[in-house]
């Protein structure tokens, strides 16, 4: 079966990746919200309530700056295995100061990966496997629509306008994704869901990728040619991102 046959394994389960600042995990009840719609959407028919936060507060308390990987998939009986556990990334990498700049190679994927954050990255590594060595995939629909990277979602800014791919069932609903509208709107930029093309983002001021570990990512080149980078809204968003998610106690979980 071919790579835009096959779908992921739904019985691997699904995962989230959360940022850790100084032992406190970020937008906690935002990315525990996102998977029980996953668990739900998945197997209705399992009636466990997952009760991670206490788990995920702990795992986080020892992490001064980096993030952790929940995973949660069906178990043999009618409940869930759930993995709490550090993700493998160096600090210097997690918000740092300034967006870094990363290349991008273009990868067909007919019809994405849908909604949900698969455990099952198979699928995705195939697609990808000669997208280039330092290269961050950019996954594109058959139809030649930018859908998102392989490890962010996507924007492209005109102006003081940011355009970012619909949640339409092809993407995953990024949480850095939602947060950098809402700031990006804050600081005075129109915000749009839209379809973007390849030509869409060579004409771009600026082309830059959102996730929950490295905030903003400026991209500098797709499939080895360079991109405009005249516009200043990916360090704008970025050092929003950083100001917000540094805010003590925000979207925490709230106790019985």
């Amino acid at each position: 079966m071919s790579s835009a046959q096959r779908r992921p394994d739904r019985q691997r389960g699904v995962f989230e990746t959360l940022l850790v600042l100084d032992g406190e995990p970020v937008e906690l009840g935002a990315h525990l919200a996102r998977l029980s719609a996953s668990l739900d959407a998945l197997f209705p028919h399992r009636g466990q309530a997952l009760e991670l936060a206490d788990e995920i507060e702990a795992a986080a308390a020892g992490i001064a700056r980096g993030g952790l990987r929940i995973t949660v998939a069906p178990d043999a009986g009618d409940a869930f295995a759930t993995v709490v556990a550090p993700v493998a990334i160096d600090p210097r990498q997690v918000l740092p100061p300034t967006p870094p700049e990363v290349e991008t190679r273009a990868v067909v994927l007919p019809g994405g990966l849908g909604g949900h954050k698969w455990a099952d990255r198979a699928l995705l590594d195939e697609t990808c496997a000669d997208s280039g060595g330092g290269a961050v995939p950019l996954v594109f629909d058959w139809d030649g629509r930018l859908l998102e990277a392989s490890r962010a979602n996507a924007f492209a800014a005109f102006g003081r306008t940011l355009v970012t791919p619909p949640t339409d069932g092809r993407i995953l609903p990024g949480i850095a994704r939602a947060r950098a509208m809402q700031v990006a709107a804050e600081a005075g930029f129109e915000v749009r869901e839209a379809a973007l093309l390849r030509e869409d983002l060579v004409r771009a001021d600026e082309v830059f990728l959102t996730g929950s570990l490295r905030g903003v990512e400026r991209v500098c080149a797709l499939d080895g040619a360079d991109l405009r980078g005249a516009g200043k809204a990916s360090s704008r968003v970025h050092d929003a991102l950083r100001r917000t998610w540094a805010s003590a106690g925000l979207d925490r979980v709230p106790r019985r």
